[in-house]
């Protein structure tokens, strides 16, 4: 019997969550929760551009609530715990790439009665946090002894990031730097990679007293940059970090840091992706060290991503390739330390 699953929400992820229901052999589509009226209605198929599947979506979160289903796929733009909570008493184990990664106790503590009352499973999956921020230094560190730092860092051009309202809006790109720099962006991040940060440090057994630190910089446009959510007029913010070390005495211990610029023209400061291009890294220094490239998860072109960004796809296809695992796992919250190894599916026309 195939898995029955919820996708709610149809953004990026999420229509990308449903490609990768429909090609996953233990998995089947039996409900979508949308947040526009718009949609409401509408079959699913038609709105990932396809035929009719004979599901239709809702904005009735009671409907979705009753429905009979073995798993949901948790992909709003911003996460409710209120809704997450809601959906695990409803008996519907959770995946979600937007959060509880790695909770903390007062985080935890409702969400984990939530899964005892309806004896299921909250895990948070993704890419970057959700993968590259923890998943991957810790996977590799088990190469190395005596492990002294890891890191994971992401180079991106963001205007492949189809999502205008939040790179504007929420990111705070094309705002004046002043702005940007006292947004709730950094918070809003901190809210995940701290929790990577963490687990990184416990797994690896570092000491208590780690304190970590975070790091905000953003870089303007010297000129006007032409991007997917308008001009970005100079002076503006047309580029951004975030790093967040854990530092034991005066020696970084863990590091996590994105960076995220539209483009490597027309910065000040003057930004580039340096000579390996986009791509994400991961590094362990220990005995021996360990340095690891990752790339296909960027187009290779800014109007390949607008179309069909390989990153997201990736985020949605590590959520959809963990729900028969996640069905599988005793109640609670569980984390990558708790699941054994996850892996995809072979193509539907090379499969059993």
């Amino acid at each position: 019997m195939a898995l029955r699953v919820i996708q709610w929400a149809t953004g990026g992820v999420g229509q990308a969550a449903i490609e990768g229901i429909l090609r996953h052999p233990e998995l089947e589509l039996v409900g979508c929760w949308v947040h526009s009226a718009a949609k409401d209605g509408r079959d699913v198929g038609e709105l990932i551009g396809r035929a009719p599947l004979g599901v239709r979506a809702t904005t009735d979160t009671a409907a979705v609530l009753a429905m009979d289903a073995d798993a949901v796929i948790y992909a709003p733009i911003v996460p409710n715990a209120d809704d997450v909570a809601a959906i695990l008493r409803s008996g519907k184990n959770v995946v979600t790439p937007v959060g509880w990664f790695y909770p903390g106790a007062t985080e935890a503590e409702p969400l984990e009665a939530a899964c005892r009352a309806g004896g299921v499973t909250l895990h948070g999956t993704g890419i970057n946090p959700g993968g590259i921020a923890e998943l991957h230094p810790l996977m590799f560190s088990a190469w190395s002894s005596a492990v002294t730092y890891v890191r994971g860092e992401e180079f991106s051009d963001i205007r492949t990031y189809n999502s205008p309202d939040v790179v504007r809006w929420i990111m705070c790109f094309g705002a004046t730097a002043d702005e940007a720099m006292h947004s709730p962006m950094l918070k809003v991040l901190s809210g995940g990679f701290v929790q990577s940060v963490r687990m990184c440090l416990d797994v690896l057994g570092f000491s208590t007293d780690a304190e970590i630190r975070t790091v905000q910089e953003v870089a303007v446009a010297t000129a006007a940059i032409d991007s997917p959510i308008g001009p970005i007029e100079p002076g503006r913010v047309a580029a951004q970090r975030f790093q967040w070390d854990a530092v034991i005495g005066d020696r970084v211990v863990v590091r996590v840091a994105v960076n995220w610029l539209m483009g490597e023209e027309q910065l000040d400061p003057p930004w580039t992706f340096g000579p390996e291009g986009e791509r994400f890294e991961i590094e362990v220094k220990g005995d021996p060290d360990c340095f690891v490239t990752i790339r296909g998860w960027q187009p290779q072109t800014v109007k390949a991503g607008v179309a069909r960004n390989p990153g997201i796809v990736a985020t949605a296809m590590h959520c959809v390739n963990s729900v028969p695992y996640v069905c599988a796992a005793e109640p609670g919250i569980t984390t990558y330390v708790d699941l054994p190894l996850i892996a995809g599916r072979a193509h539907p026309d090379l499969g059993r």
